[in-house]
């Protein structure tokens, strides 16, 4: 859902990086919608499970594969009503740090038993629309990414399954004109696993 990580694309143009996945790619395979997981357990609901401190390790891979980053994120999350605040703090692994805040306001619960979300960042374009059905959360919304000295625009296909109370997996599947150009992975750690290693050093990557 919440993807913090700034990417780089290094030493091709954009045109370059997208002719071979536009010969050689189609879309990205990621499910179709939430509902099918109406009954899955446990329940997700952002606001519990997000609310206090959570840490994050996750990757980047390119269209074929291949491990281009890696990150860590320290997340401080806030309840006030209907809406949650992320503020998030990361570490690459080339040392480059970032900060990212989001506001999530949920829209209640509809006829079916799913959860809508909205949300925004600065980042994000527009409005960040997001769906919870049993312990899946599909989360869709653009962003413009670093590429050299531009940005470019891209969409995020961003799925969310909580594991158990304190963890949950992250998937996102990223696109370019419904090309598939990369994903990113994430494990959410919370409670008891998070508060062992809350908060991880953002300052030097691991050795």
């Amino acid at each position: 859902m919440f993807q913090w990580l700034k990417w780089k694309f290094y030493g091709a143009p954009v045109f370059m990086i997208l002719l071979p996945a536009v010969m050689g790619f189609m879309a990205a395979c990621s499910p179709h919608s939430p509902d099918i997981h109406q009954a899955r357990t446990p329940p997700l609901t952002l606001e519990a499970f997000f609310e206090g401190k959570t840490v994050a390790y996750g990757i980047f891979e390119d269209r074929y594969g291949n491990l281009k980053r890696q990150f860590r994120v320290n997340i401080t999350g806030v309840v006030n009503g209907n809406t949650l605040i992320l503020d998030e703090h990361f570490l690459y692994d080339d040392g480059e740090t970032d900060h990212r805040v989001w506001t999530i306001t949920n829209l209640g619960m509809q006829d079916n038993g799913s959860i809508l979300y909205e949300g925004a960042a600065a980042d994000v374009i527009g409005v960040a629309s997001g769906q919870i059905s049993g312990n899946a959360l599909n989360w869709t919304y653009d962003i413009d990414l670093a590429v050299g000295d531009s940005s470019l625009r891209v969409k995020f296909d961003d799925w969310i399954y909580q594991q158990d109370k304190n963890v949950a997996i992250n998937r996102a599947y990223v696109s370019k004109f419904g090309i598939h150009i990369g994903s990113v992975t994430l494990v959410f750690l919370r409670g008891d696993l998070a508060g062992h290693v809350y908060p991880l050093d953002l300052e030097n990557w691991p050795e």
